[in-house]
């Protein structure tokens, strides 16, 4: 089970790694295509992909778990990713306490 503190905590990552705060990345039904438009640090689907990798990074050190995100298309709801992300850091940490 993923422990309450993840979800704000990948929420809070990836809005700073996206130059956004919280409020205008999760907004109802904005898409990763969205929020290349709004992001003032993304110009492409490359940006996105870093902004994904140094939130996975940040998991890694501050809770020891390897997140790996599958290739999502550009009209992929940001809450879509966000529970994704939530899926993915969960099944690691099992597999990590395994």
């Amino acid at each position: 089970m993923v422990t309450p503190e993840v979800e704000p905590y990948i929420r809070k990552k990836f809005a700073e790694n996206a130059g956004l705060t919280e409020e205008q990345l999760f907004v109802a039904d904005a898409t990763l295509t969205d929020l290349i438009a709004l992001s003032p640090r993304m110009t492409n689907s490359i940006d996105l992909m870093e902004a994904f990798a140094r939130t996975a990074n940040a998991l890694r050190k501050d809770y020891g778990v390897r997140v790996r995100l599958p290739a999502l298309p550009l009209d992929t709801p940001i809450t879509t990713v966000l529970k994704t992300f939530l899926d993915e850091f969960e099944r690691q940490q099992k597999e990590t306490v395994a």
